[in-house]
Protein backbone atom coordinates (compact mmCIF):
# COMPACT_ATOMS: atom_id res chain seq x y z
CA UNK A 1 0.00 0.00 0.00
CA UNK A 2 1.18 3.55 -0.23
CA UNK A 3 0.19 6.41 2.84
CA UNK A 4 -2.90 6.90 1.43
CA UNK A 5 -3.76 3.77 2.17
CA UNK A 6 -4.99 1.94 -1.90
CA UNK A 7 -2.87 -0.43 -3.23
CA UNK A 8 -1.20 0.11 -6.39
CA UNK A 9 -3.13 -1.23 -9.35
CA UNK A 10 -2.45 -5.14 -10.67
CA UNK A 11 -0.32 -3.95 -13.66
CA UNK A 12 1.78 -1.46 -11.06
CA UNK A 13 2.15 -4.58 -8.83
CA UNK A 14 3.45 -6.37 -11.65
CA UNK A 15 5.81 -4.09 -12.90
CA UNK A 16 7.02 -3.53 -9.30
CA UNK A 17 7.60 -7.59 -8.66
CA UNK A 18 9.73 -7.55 -11.47
CA UNK A 19 11.86 -4.91 -10.64
CA UNK A 20 12.35 -6.09 -7.42
CA UNK A 21 13.14 -9.85 -9.05
CA UNK A 22 15.35 -7.81 -11.48
CA UNK A 23 13.70 -8.33 -14.70
CA UNK A 24 13.65 -4.92 -15.31
CA UNK A 25 16.15 -2.19 -15.00
CA UNK A 26 15.01 0.90 -12.99
CA UNK A 27 15.01 3.04 -15.60
CA UNK A 28 12.59 0.77 -17.75
CA UNK A 29 10.56 -0.40 -14.66
CA UNK A 30 9.82 3.54 -14.51
CA UNK A 31 8.93 3.85 -18.37
CA UNK A 32 6.56 1.51 -17.67
CA UNK A 33 4.94 2.98 -14.46
CA UNK A 34 4.28 6.24 -15.99
CA UNK A 35 3.56 4.91 -19.49
CA UNK A 36 -0.44 5.84 -18.79
CA UNK A 37 -1.54 7.87 -15.90
CA UNK A 38 -4.01 6.05 -13.92
CA UNK A 39 -1.27 2.93 -14.31
CA UNK A 40 0.66 4.92 -11.56
CA UNK A 41 0.71 4.70 -8.13
CA UNK A 42 0.39 7.25 -6.06
CA UNK A 43 3.59 7.69 -4.36
CA UNK A 44 5.00 8.11 -7.70
CA UNK A 45 3.62 11.20 -8.24
CA UNK A 46 5.84 14.09 -8.39
CA UNK A 47 4.71 17.30 -6.95
CA UNK A 48 5.31 19.64 -10.13
CA UNK A 49 5.08 18.31 -13.84
CA UNK A 50 6.10 20.31 -17.26
CA UNK A 51 4.52 19.45 -20.37
CA UNK A 52 6.86 19.22 -23.76
CA UNK A 53 7.45 17.19 -26.73
CA UNK A 54 10.25 14.50 -25.46
CA UNK A 55 11.88 12.89 -29.29
CA UNK A 56 10.78 9.02 -29.00
CA UNK A 57 12.89 8.13 -31.97
CA UNK A 58 10.38 7.64 -35.05
CA UNK A 59 7.87 10.42 -33.86
CA UNK A 60 7.64 13.67 -31.16
CA UNK A 61 4.81 12.88 -28.91
CA UNK A 62 3.06 15.17 -26.33
CA UNK A 63 4.44 13.53 -23.08
CA UNK A 64 3.82 14.69 -19.22
CA UNK A 65 7.80 14.69 -18.09
CA UNK A 66 8.13 14.79 -14.21
CA UNK A 67 10.06 17.45 -12.49
CA UNK A 68 11.93 15.23 -10.69
CA UNK A 69 12.95 12.49 -12.90
CA UNK A 70 12.27 13.00 -16.45
CA UNK A 71 10.04 10.23 -16.55
CA UNK A 72 7.32 10.59 -18.96
CA UNK A 73 4.11 9.26 -20.00
CA UNK A 74 1.76 9.23 -22.82
CA UNK A 75 -1.44 11.42 -22.84
CA UNK A 76 -4.72 9.54 -22.97
CA UNK A 77 -5.78 11.96 -25.67
CA UNK A 78 -2.55 11.29 -27.37
CA UNK A 79 -3.30 7.66 -27.49
CA UNK A 80 -5.90 7.72 -29.08
CA UNK A 81 -4.36 9.92 -32.24
CA UNK A 82 -1.61 7.73 -31.57
CA UNK A 83 -3.99 4.68 -32.59
CA UNK A 84 -5.79 6.40 -35.38
CA UNK A 85 -2.43 7.72 -36.70
CA UNK A 86 -1.09 3.80 -37.27
CA UNK A 87 -4.08 2.75 -38.73
CA UNK A 88 -4.49 5.45 -41.66
CA UNK A 89 -0.29 4.62 -41.88
CA UNK A 90 -1.41 1.15 -42.33
CA UNK A 91 -4.07 1.75 -44.54
CA UNK A 92 -1.73 3.62 -46.96
CA UNK A 93 0.10 0.19 -47.97
CA UNK A 94 -1.10 -1.49 -51.30
CA UNK A 95 -3.33 -4.43 -51.27
CA UNK A 96 -2.32 -6.41 -48.63
CA UNK A 97 -6.13 -6.71 -46.94
CA UNK A 98 -6.41 -9.61 -45.21
CA UNK A 99 -3.13 -8.86 -43.31
CA UNK A 100 -4.65 -5.52 -42.59
CA UNK A 101 -7.60 -6.83 -40.71
CA UNK A 102 -5.31 -8.56 -38.69
CA UNK A 103 -3.16 -6.64 -37.53
CA UNK A 104 -6.40 -4.10 -36.97
CA UNK A 105 -7.75 -7.08 -34.78
CA UNK A 106 -4.30 -7.33 -32.89
CA UNK A 107 -3.19 -3.25 -31.82
CA UNK A 108 -7.22 -3.25 -31.07
CA UNK A 109 -6.96 -6.33 -28.78
CA UNK A 110 -3.62 -4.34 -27.18
CA UNK A 111 -5.85 -1.40 -26.96
CA UNK A 112 -9.00 -3.10 -24.54
CA UNK A 113 -6.39 -5.24 -22.47
CA UNK A 114 -4.66 -1.67 -21.68
CA UNK A 115 -8.47 0.01 -20.75
CA UNK A 116 -9.28 -3.25 -18.84
CA UNK A 117 -6.15 -2.61 -16.95
CA UNK A 118 -6.82 1.01 -16.27
CA UNK A 119 -9.56 0.31 -14.62
CA UNK A 120 -8.01 -2.77 -12.76
CA UNK A 121 -10.09 -5.36 -15.01
CA UNK A 122 -8.35 -8.69 -15.84
CA UNK A 123 -6.37 -8.40 -19.12
CA UNK A 124 -4.92 -11.08 -21.14
CA UNK A 125 -1.16 -10.90 -22.42
CA UNK A 126 -0.57 -9.99 -25.46
CA UNK A 127 2.03 -11.69 -27.52
CA UNK A 128 3.50 -10.20 -30.14
CA UNK A 129 5.74 -12.80 -31.37
CA UNK A 130 5.11 -13.61 -36.13
CA UNK A 131 5.27 -15.44 -38.31
CA UNK A 132 5.08 -13.69 -41.65
CA UNK A 133 4.72 -16.15 -45.42
CA UNK A 134 4.66 -14.89 -48.33
CA UNK A 135 6.33 -14.59 -51.79
CA UNK A 136 9.24 -12.44 -52.54
CA UNK A 137 8.45 -8.50 -52.96
CA UNK A 138 5.15 -8.48 -51.23
CA UNK A 139 6.38 -6.72 -48.15
CA UNK A 140 7.48 -8.81 -45.45
CA UNK A 141 10.91 -6.60 -44.47
CA UNK A 142 8.27 -3.56 -45.17
CA UNK A 143 5.47 -4.72 -42.24
CA UNK A 144 8.51 -6.02 -40.18
CA UNK A 145 10.13 -1.95 -40.15
CA UNK A 146 6.14 -1.23 -40.25
CA UNK A 147 5.59 -3.12 -36.43
CA UNK A 148 8.88 -2.19 -35.18
CA UNK A 149 8.06 1.53 -35.63
CA UNK A 150 4.48 1.38 -33.89
CA UNK A 151 5.38 -1.14 -31.29
CA UNK A 152 7.32 1.26 -30.09
CA UNK A 153 5.24 4.32 -30.21
CA UNK A 154 2.65 2.63 -28.26
CA UNK A 155 5.54 1.67 -25.52
CA UNK A 156 5.33 -1.69 -25.98
CA UNK A 157 8.98 -1.89 -27.19
CA UNK A 158 11.68 0.43 -26.10
CA UNK A 159 13.76 1.49 -28.74
CA UNK A 160 11.91 0.22 -32.15
CA UNK A 161 14.89 -0.92 -34.34
CA UNK A 162 14.46 -3.94 -36.71
CA UNK A 163 17.81 -6.22 -37.10
CA UNK A 164 17.27 -8.58 -39.81
CA UNK A 165 19.38 -12.19 -39.64
CA UNK A 166 19.50 -15.19 -41.68
CA UNK A 167 20.73 -18.67 -41.32
CA UNK A 168 24.50 -17.12 -41.71
CA UNK A 169 24.07 -15.02 -38.52
CA UNK A 170 22.59 -17.45 -36.01
CA UNK A 171 23.93 -20.84 -37.05
CA UNK A 172 27.71 -21.35 -35.78
CA UNK A 173 30.43 -24.03 -37.21
CA UNK A 174 30.93 -25.86 -33.62
CA UNK A 175 29.23 -27.04 -30.59
CA UNK A 176 27.92 -23.99 -28.51
CA UNK A 177 29.09 -21.38 -31.04
CA UNK A 178 25.68 -21.47 -32.51
CA UNK A 179 23.55 -20.46 -28.99
CA UNK A 180 26.52 -18.03 -28.64
CA UNK A 181 25.83 -16.39 -32.10
CA UNK A 182 21.82 -16.25 -31.67
CA UNK A 183 22.06 -14.50 -27.98
CA UNK A 184 24.38 -11.84 -30.03
CA UNK A 185 21.82 -11.16 -32.07
CA UNK A 186 18.91 -11.44 -29.81
CA UNK A 187 20.90 -8.77 -27.41
CA UNK A 188 20.99 -6.33 -30.40
CA UNK A 189 17.59 -6.83 -31.08
CA UNK A 190 16.65 -5.95 -27.22
CA UNK A 191 13.65 -3.29 -27.56
CA UNK A 192 13.01 -3.95 -31.19
CA UNK A 193 11.84 -6.77 -33.50
CA UNK A 194 13.88 -9.74 -35.02
CA UNK A 195 13.24 -10.25 -38.25
CA UNK A 196 14.55 -13.67 -39.33
CA UNK A 197 14.21 -14.34 -43.21
CA UNK A 198 14.18 -17.20 -44.94
CA UNK A 199 13.71 -19.18 -41.11
CA UNK A 200 12.77 -22.24 -42.40
CA UNK A 201 16.46 -22.52 -43.61
CA UNK A 202 17.01 -23.25 -40.23
CA UNK A 203 15.80 -26.88 -40.10
CA UNK A 204 17.66 -28.16 -43.22
CA UNK A 205 20.34 -30.15 -42.82
CA UNK A 206 18.91 -33.12 -40.68
CA UNK A 207 18.64 -33.45 -37.13
CA UNK A 208 22.89 -33.63 -36.62
CA UNK A 209 22.87 -29.85 -38.23
CA UNK A 210 23.16 -27.21 -35.77
CA UNK A 211 20.00 -25.26 -36.79
CA UNK A 212 17.63 -26.83 -34.83
CA UNK A 213 19.69 -24.92 -31.69
CA UNK A 214 19.31 -21.79 -33.47
CA UNK A 215 15.57 -22.43 -33.20
CA UNK A 216 15.64 -23.81 -29.26
CA UNK A 217 17.33 -20.56 -28.45
CA UNK A 218 15.35 -18.01 -30.12
CA UNK A 219 11.97 -19.43 -28.73
CA UNK A 220 13.37 -19.14 -25.22
CA UNK A 221 14.71 -15.62 -25.64
CA UNK A 222 11.06 -15.09 -27.51
CA UNK A 223 9.55 -16.06 -24.00
CA UNK A 224 12.02 -14.75 -21.59
CA UNK A 225 11.71 -11.14 -23.28
CA UNK A 226 8.46 -11.16 -24.41
CA UNK A 227 7.89 -7.59 -22.87
CA UNK A 228 10.36 -5.72 -25.00
CA UNK A 229 11.52 -8.36 -27.80
CA UNK A 230 9.46 -9.10 -30.97
CA UNK A 231 10.80 -12.24 -32.93
CA UNK A 232 9.24 -12.56 -36.04
CA UNK A 233 10.38 -15.83 -38.40
CA UNK A 234 9.47 -15.16 -42.26
CA UNK A 235 9.77 -17.01 -45.34
CA UNK A 236 7.77 -18.23 -48.65
CA UNK A 237 4.88 -19.77 -47.87
CA UNK A 238 5.45 -23.65 -48.72
CA UNK A 239 8.72 -23.24 -47.05
CA UNK A 240 7.67 -22.04 -43.62
CA UNK A 241 4.35 -24.37 -44.14
CA UNK A 242 6.79 -27.21 -43.79
CA UNK A 243 9.46 -25.89 -41.26
CA UNK A 244 6.04 -25.65 -39.03
CA UNK A 245 5.15 -29.12 -39.48
CA UNK A 246 8.62 -30.32 -38.07
CA UNK A 247 8.42 -27.54 -35.06
CA UNK A 248 4.57 -28.13 -33.64
CA UNK A 249 5.20 -26.31 -31.03
CA UNK A 250 5.83 -22.60 -32.41
CA UNK A 251 2.81 -22.00 -33.69
CA UNK A 252 1.47 -21.63 -30.06
CA UNK A 253 4.45 -18.89 -29.49
CA UNK A 254 4.14 -17.05 -32.39
CA UNK A 255 0.62 -16.42 -32.17
CA UNK A 256 0.02 -13.79 -35.07
CA UNK A 257 0.63 -15.28 -38.18
CA UNK A 258 0.23 -12.89 -41.65
CA UNK A 259 0.07 -14.00 -44.94
CA UNK A 260 1.40 -11.67 -47.65
CA UNK A 261 -0.74 -12.75 -50.58
CA UNK A 262 0.35 -11.79 -54.25
CA UNK A 263 -0.37 -8.54 -56.08
CA UNK A 264 -2.91 -8.02 -58.28
CA UNK A 265 -2.03 -6.70 -61.73
CA UNK A 266 -3.90 -3.05 -60.51
CA UNK A 267 -1.95 -3.17 -57.51
CA UNK A 268 1.64 -3.96 -59.06
CA UNK A 269 0.94 -0.80 -61.62
CA UNK A 270 -0.62 0.99 -58.69
CA UNK A 271 3.03 0.37 -56.59
CA UNK A 272 4.75 1.27 -59.58
CA UNK A 273 3.25 4.35 -60.11
CA UNK A 274 4.22 5.64 -56.01
CA UNK A 275 7.85 4.31 -56.99
CA UNK A 276 8.08 6.65 -59.71
CA UNK A 277 6.32 9.49 -58.14
CA UNK A 278 8.45 9.41 -55.03
CA UNK A 279 11.38 10.00 -57.70
CA UNK A 280 9.52 12.45 -59.64
CA UNK A 281 8.83 10.51 -62.44
CA UNK A 282 6.27 9.60 -64.06
CA UNK A 283 4.63 7.32 -67.50
CA UNK A 284 3.43 8.86 -70.30
CA UNK A 285 0.04 6.69 -71.72
CA UNK A 286 1.37 4.09 -73.69
CA UNK A 287 4.05 3.48 -71.62
CA UNK A 288 1.09 2.64 -68.62
CA UNK A 289 -0.97 0.62 -71.15
CA UNK A 290 2.49 -1.52 -72.03
CA UNK A 291 3.08 -1.85 -68.62
CA UNK A 292 -0.28 -3.00 -67.23
CA UNK A 293 -0.56 -5.61 -70.36
CA UNK A 294 2.85 -6.54 -69.14
CA UNK A 295 1.59 -6.74 -65.40
CA UNK A 296 -1.87 -8.91 -66.08
CA UNK A 297 0.07 -11.41 -67.94
CA UNK A 298 2.73 -11.97 -65.80
CA UNK A 299 -0.09 -12.31 -62.62
CA UNK A 300 -2.56 -14.64 -64.99
CA UNK A 301 0.19 -16.94 -65.80
CA UNK A 302 -0.14 -20.24 -63.90
CA UNK A 303 2.96 -20.50 -62.83
CA UNK A 304 2.90 -16.82 -60.53
CA UNK A 305 0.69 -17.51 -57.80
CA UNK A 306 2.06 -19.62 -55.31
CA UNK A 307 5.76 -19.63 -56.90
CA UNK A 308 8.56 -17.73 -55.27
CA UNK A 309 9.93 -16.80 -58.32
CA UNK A 310 7.16 -14.20 -58.89
CA UNK A 311 8.82 -11.67 -57.78
CA UNK A 312 5.60 -9.20 -56.81
CA UNK A 313 6.76 -5.43 -55.96
CA UNK A 314 10.60 -6.64 -56.49
CA UNK A 315 9.94 -7.58 -59.77
CA UNK A 316 8.03 -3.94 -60.60
CA UNK A 317 11.37 -2.46 -59.11
CA UNK A 318 13.93 -4.31 -61.03
CA UNK A 319 11.77 -3.38 -64.61
CA UNK A 320 11.14 0.40 -63.55
CA UNK A 321 15.06 0.53 -62.65
CA UNK A 322 15.96 -0.95 -66.40
CA UNK A 323 13.31 1.22 -67.93
CA UNK A 324 15.20 4.66 -66.02
CA UNK A 325 18.79 3.46 -67.30
CA UNK A 326 17.08 3.13 -71.02
CA UNK A 327 15.29 6.56 -70.82
CA UNK A 328 18.73 8.38 -69.67
CA UNK A 329 20.48 6.62 -72.87
CA UNK A 330 17.55 7.49 -74.98
CA UNK A 331 16.91 11.65 -73.83
CA UNK A 332 21.21 11.57 -74.73
CA UNK A 333 20.94 10.84 -77.59
CA UNK A 334 18.19 12.94 -78.27
CA UNK A 335 19.35 16.23 -77.03
CA UNK A 336 18.67 18.25 -74.59
CA UNK A 337 15.67 17.15 -73.02
CA UNK A 338 13.15 19.51 -71.18
CA UNK A 339 11.35 19.19 -67.53
CA UNK A 340 8.79 16.75 -69.29
CA UNK A 341 11.11 14.92 -71.44
CA UNK A 342 13.41 14.11 -67.68
CA UNK A 343 10.18 13.43 -65.77
CA UNK A 344 8.07 10.91 -68.18
CA UNK A 345 9.06 7.28 -68.79
CA UNK A 346 8.05 6.24 -72.71
CA UNK A 347 6.64 2.73 -74.12
CA UNK A 348 10.16 2.45 -75.71
CA UNK A 349 11.82 2.66 -72.50
CA UNK A 350 10.43 -0.47 -71.19
CA UNK A 351 11.44 -4.43 -72.27
CA UNK A 352 11.30 -7.21 -70.72
CA UNK A 353 13.54 -10.50 -70.40
CA UNK A 354 12.45 -14.12 -71.80
CA UNK A 355 11.03 -15.66 -68.66
CA UNK A 356 11.08 -12.60 -66.35
CA UNK A 357 8.99 -13.23 -63.61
Amino acid sequence: MNKTGKRPSPAAERILNRYVQGELALAEALRQLYAFPSRTPEHFQPAKSTTQVVDLGHSRLPTVKTAEDGAKRTSADSYEDLFREMLDELNRFIGLHRLKNVLHEAFAFAEIQRRREELNLKAEPVVWHMIFQGNPGTGKTTMARFMAKWLHRFGILSKGQLVEVERADLVGEYIGHTAQKTREQIQRALGGVLFVDEAYSLARGGSKDFGREAVDTLVKAAEDHRTDLVVVLAGYPREMEAFLRLNPGLPSRFPIQLHFDDYSADELLSIADRMLAEREYRLSPDARRRLSAWLSEQTAAGTCFGNARFGNARLVRNVLERALRRQARRLLREGIPDREALMTLRAEDFTWEVGER
